[in-house]
């Protein structure tokens, strides 16, 4: 089965962010009434597994290894079908 994978990967709570604050900052600037911006990354690619389960598993250990610092990062995986092969 081949799935869409969409990661979005940002900084925990209490951690600064300095692009959100900037773009907080200009937001006011410019009359907007917006509370704290936060900024995060998105990340999407395709995962060939077997079964949702597996997918998911390689995506975590992707998200682990590679995309996100457990130290500074929270990160949430939403995961799609987009071929089906077989089953589980």
């Amino acid at each position: 089965m081949r799935f869409q994978a969409s990661v979005e990967v940002r900084l925990k709570e209490g951690y600064f962010d300095p692009e959100g604050q900037a773009a907080t900052s200009a937001l006011r600037d410019l009359g907007y009434p917006v509370g704290e911006v936060r900024v995060y990354k998105a990340y999407e690619f395709t995962v060939e597994a077997s079964c949702e389960a597996e997918a998911k598993n390689v995506v975590e250990d992707i998200c682990r290894k590679v995309l996100a610092n457990p130290t500074k990062d929270d990160y949430r995986i939403h995961l799609e079908v987009i071929a089906q092969h077989g089953k589980c």
